[in-house]
């Protein structure tokens, strides 16, 4: 079973998010240093079928409420396809997943009541329950995405290759 954990690796950014330009140069000090560390990102993307377009990506968004629409994703079912839709959203298609409108929107588009989300998005609800699992992740040592607990004995941090997952999922498997 899968259960995605919030984190967030901008949590101080405001509500809004911030012009992407600005972020770059606040982050790498640019977009042409970004853009080098894009290449290799972009090349291991492409050579899994993955086309990042980073290029259309305005907003750097603070990803609070989309934690807070996964987490209630979760709480109703199977998170899995919102996920991937809202990685696709701002990875491939440079959407702005910080706006709450745009996030019920995408939760609509993976059979979630869209009325529903923006009911949770608009009010308090998990609030707490996110920001708290977020503290625990960074008290735990976490500090980038991608990270995989497996069976919560075996943690992966970095984009892996399949075999090191293979391997860290059969020693999770191992230990219970």
């Amino acid at each position: 079973k899968v259960r995605w954990h919030p984190f967030q690796l901008n949590p101080d950014l405001p509500a809004g998010g911030i012009p992407r330009a600005v972020y770059l140069a606040q982050k790498f000090g640019g977009a042409a240093r970004a853009s080098e560390i894009y290449a290799r990102v972009t090349s291991a993307g492409d050579a899994v079928g993955i086309a990042f377009r980073f290029d259309r990506i305005e907003i750097q968004p603070n990803t609070f409420d989309g934690h807070r629409l996964v987490a209630w994703a979760q709480q109703q079912g199977d998170a899995g396809d919102l996920v991937e839709r809202l990685f696709n959203a701002y990875f491939l298609e440079g959407r702005h997943i910080g706006d709450t409108d745009a996030l019920a929107r995408l939760a609509a588009e993976c059979g979630w009541a869209e009325q529903g989300a923006h009911a949770m998005l608009a009010s308090d609800a998990l609030r707490e329950a996110v920001a708290a699992e977020s503290r625990e992740a960074v008290d735990v040592g976490i500090q980038g995405v991608p990270c995989f607990i497996f069976n919560g004995t075996i943690a992966v941090s970095g984009a892996e290759d399949s075999d090191t997952l293979l391997e860290a999922i059969a020693t999770a498997r191992r230990k219970t």
